[in-house]
């Protein structure tokens, strides 16, 4: 057997690279942000007193860091999908790992959400849009929601995808209601990511821990083309951290935080374990759920707050717990909720198999 032809030799082999390319990549890009002062702007501001205490030192941190993990994840799917055809001598053909069965929506979605991402922060470097920070929520809740709707329309009639996994029980056919429950999944997903990415290398961590997880799960289901996929975002997350831990070189910025919640949700769709994302991103429903908690108290209760800010990890800022702290045991919980997920997936595939 030759290796090449190894399935885990490709997904390590192309996490180290992927690893690599984005270290020796983002010196480049980080000259680039600080060159043109792509700086985010974080204002004053009377609601979110606590927010802006701790945060208005970082005002002027460039921004759009994303780009280092889906442009990384981008050339290096061109890459090997047309170096696999015009070398295959040097590239082995298994080395490619863009098929349309298992990575081409998560790319295009991916690359979609980023873009998107990108004018966003844009807008907020420019003071631009709502209150001069970007784009209104409910303006990229549309977008969004119109980007998961073309990704749930090509995953029912181009993928055929008509079940859904009722977990310790089977699959079972639903049809077209595959569609809506796609639709939620991203979108929950993309904000919740969002939502989470408020401290250095907080939601890079978080994201590092959910596709590490969504690795072996791809792998233990034979889809390898996914779980490279996962392993390459893995590969430039980790380099990303690199230079986003406290104190964060530069911001990961929507262009990083919607396309990685979009993805995140989608491989969760594709490798049929939605269920199993409330483990893996255990800290994202944390997160979201501390913001919907935080606003349905002041609407019900007379502006009133159950936390001292929202999302969460603002919460404990404002209790006096350093940024660092709040992030490596985020971190932590992460990392064994998602080690759980992993626990119950296969639980479950023992069971039902």
């Amino acid at each position: 057997m030759d290796i090449e032809s190894i399935p885990v030799v490709k997904i390590l082999f192309l996490f180290a690279l992927s690893f690599v390319v984005t270290i020796l990549v983002t010196p480049v890009l980080t000259h680039f942000l600080y060159k043109y002062k792509l700086g985010k702007s974080i204002r004053s501001n009377a609601k979110a007193p606590i927010f802006s205490k701790f945060h208005q030192a970082k005002s002027g941190t460039p921004t759009m860091g994303g780009i280092l993990i889906w442009g990384t994840t981008l050339l290096l799917a061109l890459s090997f999908y047309y170096l696999s055809r015009w070398l295959p001598v040097l590239v082995p053909p298994s080395f490619n790992f863009l098929t349309r069965s298992e990575t081409l929506l998560p790319l295009g979605a991916l690359i979609a959400s980023a873009v998107v991402g990108l004018v966003d922060d844009i807008f907020n470097i420019r003071q631009v849009g709502a209150d001069g920070g970007g784009l209104h929520l409910r303006h990229r809740l549309l977008i969004y929601t119109i980007i998961a709707l073309v990704g749930a329309l090509w995953f029912y009639f181009k993928l055929d995808w008509t079940i859904i996994h009722i977990p310790f029980y089977g699959t079972v056919e639903i049809d077209s209601w595959v569609i809506p429950i796609f639709i939620f999944v991203i979108v929950a997903t993309s904000f919740s990511v969002n939502e989470t990415d408020g401290l250095d290398g907080l939601a890079g961590g978080v994201c590092l821990a959910a596709f590490a997880t969504y690795v072996a799960i791809a792998f233990i289901e034979g889809k390898y083309d996914l779980a490279t996929f996962c392993a390459v975002i893995a590969g430039a997350l980790l380099a990303f951290l690199w230079f986003n831990i406290h104190p964060a070189r530069f911001i990961m910025g929507d262009t990083g935080a919607m396309p990685l919640g979009v993805t995140l949700g989608i491989v969760a769709m594709l490798t049929d374990t939605v269920w199993l994302l409330p483990f893996i991103g255990f800290i994202l429903v944390i997160e979201s759920g501390s913001v919907i908690i935080q606003t349905a108290s002041k609407m019900l209760r007379q502006g009133k707050k159950i936390f001292l800010s929202s999302p969460i990890h603002h919460h404990f800022e404002g209790i006096g717990w350093p940024e660092p702290k709040i992030v490596m045991r985020f971190w932590i919980i992460s990392a064994v909720m998602a080690v759980m997920g992993l626990v119950f997936f296969l639980i479950d595939r023992a069971i039902v198999r």
